[in-house]
């Protein structure tokens, strides 16, 4: 079986750095291509009960943004070569400034930025801020938009867009079918490649997607498996390093 493009997610510093580091030595070890690192947020709007959880295990240790970039630091650090994507939502960017918060970040060693609740249409400077600074701006479409403003989105010249596969919260399991595939070929009518994600946490469905995406997105499924074996680093390590080989299409 072919490797299958996997983007996967972490929540930074959750249940605490020094685990969170060895979850994402696990991700890169068992073949995560891309580290989509989330920034702990207090009211998260498309996130399901296992990073909400963790965001709040995270912000209960006293977490600040300076602490997230450093963790991204500390990965780029280890992984010259994995590109790294920060996660986050608007008010956490646009309260410092997006501009300044975008050059912090792109010092930090990110490669680009995925802000849900910025629109790509009017995201506050999102997109400018991230070329000035090398990086990109990944906006993320969902079923829920109309085809007229779906369209729009794919004709914007994005390099990347990712392709929410169904509305709602995250965390709950997607049914790969014709309307999916559907989607992500209206979400790449205009040249974008595309990420899909959302409900992800079996072979099964990223083999299902993998020849319709440029990389197959998961998150809740490593939170989840993170949560699971906190309790000790060689487990947590063992058991997250499966669960990626499993999605990249690995034994």
């Amino acid at each position: 079986m072919k490797k299958i493009n996997l983007m996967a997610h972490l929540v930074a510093c959750f249940p605490n750095e020094s685990l969170s580091l060895e979850a994402a030595r696990a991700l890169v070890e068992g073949g995560a291509d891309i580290l989509e690192i989330q920034l702990p947020f207090s009211d998260p709007s498309a996130d399901g009960p296992a990073i909400q959880d963790a965001c709040t295990t995270v912000l209960k240790n006293g977490w600040r943004v300076s602490d997230g970039l450093d963790f991204i630091k500390k990965i780029r650090a280890e992984f010259p070569a994995v590109p790294i994507y920060l996660m986050s939502y608007g008010s956490l960017v646009y309260t410092p400034g997006v501009r300044d918060f975008c050059q912090r970040a792109a010092l930090s060693g990110v490669n680009g930025m995925i802000i849900p609740d910025l629109p790509f249409d009017f995201d506050e400077g999102l997109s400018a801020a991230c070329e000035e600074f090398g990086m990109l701006n990944i906006p993320v479409a969902s079923p829920s938009m109309s085809e007229e403003r779906l369209s729009k989105m794919a004709r914007a010249g994005f390099k990347y867009v990712y392709a929410a596969l169904r509305t709602g919260i995250t965390g709950t399991e997607t049914s790969i079918g014709s309307e999916t595939l559907d989607f992500i070929k209206k979400v790449g009518a205009g040249g974008s490649r595309v990420y899909g994600g959302f409900g992800i946490s079996s072979g099964k469905q990223s083999a299902l997607l993998a020849d319709h995406v440029e990389a197959v997105v998961a998150g809740s499924v490593f939170v989840r498996t993170i949560a699971a074996n906190a309790d000790d680093a060689e487990k947590l390590h063992s058991a997250v390093k499966a669960k990626a080989m499993d999605l990249c299409g690995g034994n």
